[in-house]
């Protein structure tokens, strides 16, 4: 089972961020030959890898693929890098493109140049993150995440940041309460967005793990997941719980009246005391003995 790609538009947040006074200052000439808001050709040792970038997963095939196309058409789309002093820079995003570029041997790269604090730097890195085509749903709920607690966000401001509905941030950020396994299954493919959606509406974790083996082994629609997850869980019984001398007055009983004696008991006190009989004579017997208690 595979799970569809779904082509992502760059969100309004990230415009907002780019275009805004505080990381785009353009007075003044404050590292050496560009100003921040220039596009320029940078050289690519000049450039420090973001830490703060949330990537860490690079196919190696497709950077070759991107690199081959660099060396024929050159790099379409600059980079984003912030000042850090003299003639040094910073990368908020583009890490595939720069990384591809050393590798098709290029010595410069064409750069945005802003001004932007380690805050708005996580902010921005995690922003272009999200709209990668080939993200899948535990990585951006990931990143929703990192934004809301990091960032301080509310899951309104990032709704705007990020160009998505409320719902749908809030519903991306509920997967991350499923269990590790689903999470796994989410992120390799095995289950689609959909079926985690339906997943998340059951409390028992047992229940969801039961399903998802099933969806994976009988590639069950995500219709199909919605039923189950609808279907009531048999009641569990109350466990027993019979005090050692309930066990021992039900044992000497059994004793007295050489008939079989069963006591139960639940944990808020509430039971029952069974005594089996094989025929009609015995029964005169248990009748008498309660009656004439002995």
């Amino acid at each position: 089972m595979t799970t569809p790609n779904k082509k992502r538009g760059l969100g309004r947040g990230l415009d907002a961020i780019l275009q805004s006074p505080e990381t785009d200052i353009t007075s003044a000439d404050i590292s050496g030959n560009y100003v921040a808001g220039a596009i320029a050709q940078i050289e690519i040792d000049k450039i420090d890898t973001n830490p703060f970038q949330p990537r860490t997963d690079f196919d190696e095939s497709a950077l070759n693929e991107l690199a081959e196309s660099i060396k024929n058409q050159g790099v379409i789309q600059p980079v984003t890098v912030r000042k850090m002093g003299y003639d040094k820079y910073q990368l908020i995003s583009g890490e595939r493109r720069l990384r591809a570029s050393k590798l098709a041997g290029l010595k410069t790269i064409p750069v945005f140049i802003r001004v932007a604090n380690d805050e708005q730097m996580l902010e921005m890195a995690l922003i272009e993150n999200i709209h990668r085509e080939n993200l899948n749903a535990i990585e951006v709920a990931i990143s929703y995440q990192r934004l809301l607690e990091e960032c301080k966000l509310t899951q309104d401001q990032l709704s705007e940041k990020v160009g998505k509905d409320r719902s749908t941030v809030a519903n991306f950020l509920r997967l991350l309460k499923l269990p590790a396994e689903i999470q796994i299954a989410i992120r390799d493919g095995y289950i689609t967005m959909g079926h985690a959606r339906a997943l998340v509406n059951i409390n028992d974790k047992a229940k969801q793990l039961i399903i998802l083996k099933r969806i994976i082994e009988e590639d069950l629609s995500v219709r199909q997941v919605e039923m189950l997850a609808r279907e009531k869980s048999p009641a569990k019984k109350q466990k027993s719980v019979v005090p050692e001398s309930y066990k021992i007055q039900a044992d000497t009983l059994s004793k007295a009246l050489k008939m079989n004696v069963k006591v139960n008991r639940d944990s808020k006190g509430k039971g029952s005391l069974t005594i089996s009989f094989k025929n009609d004579e015995e029964f005169e017997k248990l009748i008498d003995f309660i009656n004439n208690g002995n």
